[in-house]
């Protein structure tokens, strides 16, 4: 099956860009990597009469660190995430999360503006944002404004952005001292969709989580920061605690039943990830085992 008709326009300059989609609206569709948007325009799932084409804007590229913020160009591909010392050093959970995403053709082409507008809940990168703490920048008819992640994606491929504003770029602090962090998913094969994934960015002292923020992912229709990680944070955890906190996360979570596993399975999935997660972050091999 091919994309419906359309019409195609390559964007000059971000004021340019959000001059097109003032005046189409719904009617357009951002073009970025194209690694999200031609698949689903070739299987008829979305059919835009417009195609804004963003990728000559240079000034949306690059990895910059200023202070204690980077700051990460919404035209950044997957692969450059990869290989960024400054990604490596201030964000290094994204380094892992990564190294997860598709096959190499496809992070070689793919961008983190893309896969963060396209809001696939089964996706790595949204839940490293909400994991991060991080700020979307969006640039539209009325100026710039920054959403926390936590607020930009509000459903299944639906996202906290007006037709008319453009992602051009995403905040996040730099991991403060004693940062730690975990990313782990299972998937039939490497680089397909997860069936259920786990990032977390955490604070680590004393042998205790003072800060700990782990964002579940494919287990509903964004991504998810558990609220059960309350009770492991600031205290000291024994075995009979995490259970109580694997509980607490499996009666939370809303997982959903598909072709690839069951609500049931899927909960059990995210209880493993909690204690593997722990376990990790605290370097406690004893939190690891036993059912959850």
């Amino acid at each position: 099956m091919k994309a419906s008709a359309f019409s195609y326009a390559r964007a000059t300059s971000v004021g340019n860009a959000i001059e097109l989609l003032v005046a189409n609206g719904e009617r357009a569709k951002v073009l970025s990597g194209g690694q999200s948007l031609m698949p689903a325009m070739n299987l008829r799932l979305v059919a835009p009469e417009l195609i804004v084409d963003i990728g000559d804007l240079t000034e949306l590229r690059g990895i910059t660190v200023r202070t204690n913020t980077l700051t990460i160009g919404a035209l950044t591909r997957h692969v450059d995430l990869l290989k960024s010392s400054d990604i490596a050093a201030h964000a290094p959970l994204l380094t892992d999360a990564v190294a997860h995403v598709a096959h190499p053709a496809i992070r070689n082409r793919g961008t983190i503006g893309g896969s963060l507008a396209h809001a696939d809940p089964a996706s790595e990168l949204p839940a490293c944002m909400v994991a991060l703490n991080a700020s979307i920048i969006a640039h539209g008819p009325a100026g710039e404004r920054l959403i926390p992640a936590k607020d930009f994606f509000i459903g299944i491929y639906e996202t906290a952005l007006s037709p008319q504003e453009l992602l051009v770029a995403i905040e996040l602090p730099v991991a403060a001292k004693n940062s730690a962090h975990f990313f782990c998913e299972f998937a039939r094969r490497h680089g397909d969709y997860a069936i259920i994934g786990l990032a977390t960015q955490a604070i680590v002292e004393n042998g205790q989580l003072t800060d700990f923020r782990p964002a579940y992912f494919s287990v509903g229709d964004r991504p998810q920061l558990a609220k059960a990680a309350d009770r492991l944070t600031k205290t000291a955890i024994t075995p009979a605690l995490l259970s109580e906190a694997s509980k607490a996360l499996s009666e939370e979570l809303d997982a959903p039943e598909d072709q690839q596993a069951s609500s049931s399975m899927r909960r059990h999935l995210a209880k493993v990830l909690l204690r593997r997660c722990v376990s990790a972050l605290l370097d406690r091999p004893d939190l690891s085992g036993g059912s959850p």
